[in-house]
């Protein structure tokens, strides 16, 4: 009956993350590198609404443990910084050439992301990156959206104040369309402006 009424009353749940569409980001790497030239940078983040209080700092140090339990020597994979909007972000550094590269990469956002959905925060997920750049330095991001299962390119003009390279996006849809769930809504192509790992 409850289902009934919120197609009635028009209505809706949010989304439950698919986190797993993020495995499918090495095999796009490798489309990406023989067709356009970018490689992965190692360099990956996840962005959600900002949360308070004691909840929030336990997720911070399991998701903090987590990670330095993989990382050799006792390093510090992930920072945790907020933007002007009051974003939460959380990169992830890896060695692009090192063992596992990209994969590795993806394999420690999906742990982020999995232990901030298991402590309830999964509505707030609002999307992650994953960096590229190509042999002219040009930056070049894979953006996840967790509400809408889907990915887009984002290509800031290098030097540029907020400025996209619109055709090298469409390049990278069209060139991708068979590794990923690409979003077809390009209003929901959202500019990620310094976002942590670009």
């Amino acid at each position: 009956m409850g289902r009934l009424l919120d197609i009635i009353l028009g209505r809706s749940k949010p989304a439950r993350p698919d986190l797993d569409q993020l495995f499918a980001i090495p095999s796009a790497a490798i489309t990406l590198e023989a067709g356009a030239g970018f490689t992965p940078t190692g360099l990956g983040s996840v962005c959600f609404a900002s949360v308070e209080g004691g909840a929030f700092q336990r997720v911070r140090d399991e998701i903090q443990g987590l990670l330095d339990a993989d990382t050799p020597r006792g390093g510090i994979p992930v920072e945790f910084s907020q933007d002007s909007y009051g974003y939460t972000w959380l990169l992830v550094r890896h060695d692009p050439t090192g063992p596992g590269g990209v994969a590795a990469l993806v394999n420690d956002l999906h742990a982020v992301n999995t232990a901030l959905r298991d402590a309830g925060f999964g509505p707030k997920l609002l999307c992650s990156l994953t960096g590229f750049r190509d042999r002219r330095d040009r930056p070049m991001a894979l953006v996840y959206l967790y509400k809408r299962g889907t990915f887009y390119p984002f290509a800031p003009v290098p030097g540029a104040t907020e400025r996209r390279d619109n055709a090298l996006e469409l390049q990278i849809r069209a060139l991708l369309e068979h590794d990923l769930r690409v979003e077809r809504d390009l209003s929901r192509w959202f500019p990620v402006w310094g976002a942590p790992g670009l």
